[in-house]
């Protein structure tokens, strides 16, 4: 499935300042296709994350548009668009998002029955021994460090059937060996036929992605 960002453009209304509101994302034209992985790298503060989460349907854009296939997302509902996501998009958040009263087990597959499918035990069992937490299948997340909470998130993302992946900083909590370990797995899944966007500070990313963008100040540029 193909995602397409057109003239996607996201400001932030302030109270005070000079002026009343700033621009995070300037007009965005970005396509990511089945297949591929895409690296966006950028400084803290210049809209990586802003446009990720609208890319993904999280965050609703100032203006333009982002279609998933066919659909514009932001011309459904809010529940026709909760659907599509958790349908299509797995999305690995840059916070902590676990629901601590479940196991790793039952967060994991919370989005794959949220709609009513039937979780693949086989898929999971291997994606968490993939990410290296097996043995924690059934430990609650206050248990976690943080670099597992991290691949906890990633094996969510990853479990279902969705054909895109956006992972914001999904390396953020972890050492060098668990780092190659999930962008080695990123790049598999994207060459396998996902989508995959990994928006990222690392610096040996670039190695792993078909193509890198660098956002600067809100603008997007290919490198």
């Amino acid at each position: 499935m193909q995602l397409v960002a057109e003239a996607l453009r996201k400001d932030f209304f302030r109270s005070s300042g000079e002026s009343n509101f700033f621009t995070a994302v300037h007009e965005v034209n970005f396509t990511l296709e089945e297949g591929s992985l895409v690296e966006i790298c950028g400084r803290s503060g210049s809209g990586k994350t802003t446009l990720l989460n609208m890319l993904s349907g999280l965050l609703t854009p100032t203006s333009g548009r982002v279609l998933l296939g066919n659909d514009d997302l932001y011309a459904m509902n809010d529940k026709a668009r909760s659907r599509a996501r958790n349908r299509s998009i797995g999305v690995i958040p840059q916070g902590q998002s676990a629901l601590h009263s479940l196991t790793v087990w039952e967060n994991v597959v919370l989005p794959i029955e949220l709609y009513g499918k039937r979780a693949d035990g086989a898929r999971i069992d291997m994606l968490l021994e993939r990410v290296g937490i097996a043995h924690l299948a059934n430990v609650r997340p206050s248990e976690l460090s943080g670099g597992e909470m991290r691949r906890m998130a990633i094996a969510r993302a990853l479990a279902g059937d969705a054909p895109i992946i956006m992972a914001d900083e999904p390396t953020g909590d972890l050492d060098d060996e668990n780092t190659e370990i999930v962008l080695t797995l990123l790049r598999e899944i994207a060459h396998a036929g996902r989508a995959v966007l990994l928006v990222t500070h690392e610096a040996e990313a670039a190695k792993y992605a078909d193509a890198v963008y660098r956002m600067n100040a809100g603008v997007l540029e290919r490198q």
